[in-house]
């Protein structure tokens, strides 16, 4: 192989000189000039000195180590694909291009672009003129990008993930078997012909396409981008999607793409515990947080409209004793019903919240003036008293309302709720079962209430509190025993009546301490009275609902006989019917320690409670007290002395006592004594008196 010999041998060839530049300007190039015969193993005749640089060896050492045809060397592997092609352009007389692997010196491979056109020599032999070009480096980027996308589109195919190309206008450029699966079609491209425009044929919100373009625009992609989405059969399906924008290199979007994952059960999970977060969990309203957010949007629209916001604090009466006699499952069934009857008196735009216990919040928005407003509760009161039968009990059951309204009375829920509770403790004294909106005048009645709690702290300390008493008599008049009743003597507020503070020291507690107080001072009144006719008079102390639930009862009590050295016999103590109707169990078993004492115990008020017949079998109890409610009044004809007649018989029955309470007049007591009731108390005896006159009535029987 020679370059400058074999070409000056051709007809035409440049000259010598020219030649020379030709040899010149082949060598200063990558790659290797050659003319070689046109047959399939192409011995080569002319060959550059570009030959070094692409196999390692000069033209002199290829001709020694026998490697005079480019087949020869042509990878083994690669020779047969590329006899062919060269065979293929001599046949059609073409120029050809092929690639193929070459040995080099050292056992090294090498990429080989082989270019060359047929031509004829001088003396008409066949040549092929070309160039060898090392493209090692061209073909392993090229291999290395065939694996790349290989990889990608095995990925794409068989991820488990939706996977998808979308473009500006809103169709699918490319979609996987996955993404196809979760939006419920067969293929991929059955998706991309169904979802022809993705804003109105996939969400359910056809803006939710326009965020997502908004979204990558600003941030360049999307990150757990949710949606409402509609599949192929119509249900509704929640997705994330993660995406960015592809972009060529003049910076025109191509495409969007990205990935699609099913997340209807987390939001599902997620929907699940926000309605935890904000229901109350027994009746399935709203609470107290969700109440808040409820109120600030109603209180925003009135805003906006110039309207106002009813909020309406709702109190179940004697819900206490109801949960108690019954049971708390059959508490836990009457609030789902109330709940209930106040979501059915209300209108959709309305919220009925459950804000703790037997206590709901109404919020009654776009009301323009309290007739609105009135109509609406007039209702509610209706719907929650209807008769109403629960596990076979018939139950009447009322609720008190106080009533507050955005703006005029408070700004915001803390101060609305907070009249609202004040105008509902009016609606309660004004006998339950009723409404009441909020006053300026209410508002100072708390002031007081709030002043009258604080001023009954350390009342006893400073010796505010006295006892009274207001004697019991028999049928022949003669004096019995007392009942010790406390009256509050304040400096500013004078002599409080104990409807206005027994109720506030059941609430804040101080009953246990009041309760004391009134036990020990009878105790030690008691022990000091004088017989009357020959019998010892006996004192009845009355016992609170939170003194009975107090484990230290029974020992309080005995420390006030060994104190005042009364005998047990002389002390009775009197519950009320409500209270025996709590927790049963524990209330026979703490009546029954007291008896053990040799303490007497009375039922009072009996008649006006939700007390079972035969609960009241198994009570350790000594004395029934007919309530005044049954007692005025009982002379006026037949039909008002039925309930006392009747509580007679029961009493006597049960081998009771029996005592009337509020007797006022003559006729009253004749009855009653003619029913065989044995004891009386009332102001046709004598009211109640301290310590000083009780001793100067006693001496008056005495005589």
């Amino acid at each position: 192989m020679r370059f400058q010999d074999q070409r000056s041998a051709n007809a035409g060839a440049p000259s010598g000189g020219a030649l020379r530049a030709t040899d010149a300007f082949f060598d200063h190039l990558d790659g290797a000039y050659f003319q070689a015969l046109a047959m399939p193993s192409r011995p080569l005749q002319v060959l550059s000195q570009g030959c070094a640089g692409l196999f390692g060896y000069a033209v002199d050492a290829l001709q020694a180590q026998g490697m005079s045809s480019l087949d020869a060397l042509t990878h083994p592997e690669d020779r047969e694909a590329v006899r062919e092609q060269v065979l293929a352009a001599l046949a059609a007389g073409q120029p050809y291009r092929v690639e193929y692997r070459v040995i080099c010196r050292g056992g090294d491979e090498k990429w080989l672009l082989e270019r060359a056109v047929p031509t004829r020599a001088a003396d008409g032999t066949l040549l092929l003129e070309g160039y060898l070009e090392d493209v090692s480096d061209w073909v392993l980027s090229q291999s290395y990008l065939a694996e790349t996308e290989l990889r990608y589109r095995s990925m794409f195919e068989n991820s488990v993930i939706g996977m998808f190309q979308t473009s500006e206008d809103g169709h699918y450029l490319a979609a996987n078997p996955a993404l196809a699966k979760l939006y419920g079609y067969p293929d991929p491209e059955a998706l991309m012909r169904g979802l022809q425009d993705i804003a109105s044929s996939l969400y359910v919100d056809p803006g939710r396409r326009e965020a997502f373009k908004t979204l990558i625009q600003r941030d360049g992609r999307v990150r757990d981008f949710e949606s409402e989405v509609v599949r192929r059969d119509g249900t509704h399906i929640w997705i994330a999607e993660n995406a960015h924008a592809v972009h060529a290199p003049d910076g025109s979007l191509l495409f969007y793409e990205g990935t699609v994952e099913d997340i209807t059960e987390r939001r599902r999970h997620q929907t699940e515990l926000h309605h935890q977060a904000t229901h109350d969990p027994l009746t399935g309203l709203p609470n107290r947080q969700l109440l808040a957010d409820r109120l600030n949007q109603a209180i925003k629209r009135a805003k906006r409209d110039n309207g106002h916001v009813a909020l309406a604090f709702v109190d179940l009466d004697n819900f206490k004793v109801i949960n108690d006699s019954l049971g708390h499952a059959m508490g836990d069934r009457l609030l789902v019903e109330v709940a209930g009857r106040l979501r059915s008196a209300l209108r959709a735009v309305d919220t009925v919240a459950r804000y703790g216990g037997d206590e709901f919040v109404l919020i009654m928005g776009d009301v323009h003036d309290n007739e609105g407003i009135t109509h609406l509760l007039d209702r509610v009161v209706s719907t929650v008293q209807s008769p109403l039968a629960l596990g076979g009990h018939a139950l009447q059951v009322s609720c008190s309302i106080g009533v507050s309204v955005f703006p005029e009375d408070a700004p915001d829920l803390d101060g609305l709720l907070r009249v609202a509770d004040v105008a509902m403790y009016q609606a309660k004294e004004r006998g339950k079962g009723q409404y009441c909106f909020y006053t300026r005048d209410l508002n100072r009645a708390a002031q007081e209430r709030f002043a009258l709690e604080n001023a009954l702290h350390g009342a006893i300390e400073r010796q505010e509190l006295t006892v009274v008493y207001q004697p019991k008599v028999g049928q022949d008049r003669r004096m019995q025993g007392c009942e010790a009743l406390v009256r509050w003597r304040h400096p500013v507020h004078g002599l409080v009546t104990p409807d206005r503070f027994i109720p506030l020291a059941e609430e804040t507690g101080q009953i246990i301490a009041i309760g004391e107080f009134v036990l020990f001072s009878a105790c030690k009144a008691a022990a000091q009275w004088p017989e009357v006719n020959g019998e010892r008079l006996s004192v009845a102390v009355n016992l609170s609902a939170r003194q009975l639930r107090e484990p230290g009862l029974p020992g309080m009590v005995a420390a006030a006989l060994s104190v005042s050295g009364l005998p047990p016999e002389c002390l009775e103590l009197e519950i009320t019917e409500s209270m025996i109707m709590g927790d049963i169990e524990h209330t026979i078993t703490m009546l029954d320690t007291i008896r053990r004492l040799g303490v007497r115990v009375a039922v009072d008020d009996f008649g006006t409670g939700y007390s079972s017949l035969a609960y009241l079998q198994r009570l350790p109890i000594d004395t029934l007290k007919i309530d005044r409610s049954f007692v005025s009044g009982c002379d006026q004809d037949g039909k008002a002395m039925a309930i006392p007649h009747a509580i007679i018989f029961l009493g006597k029955s049960l081998s009771l006592h029996l005592v009337a309470e509020g007797v006022e007049t003559e006729r009253e007591f004749e009855i009653l004594s003619t029913c065989g009731c044995s004891t009386f108390q009332g102001y046709l005896f004598a009211k109640p008196m301290p310590e000083a006159e009780l001793a100067a009535f006693i001496d008056g029987q005495l005589g």
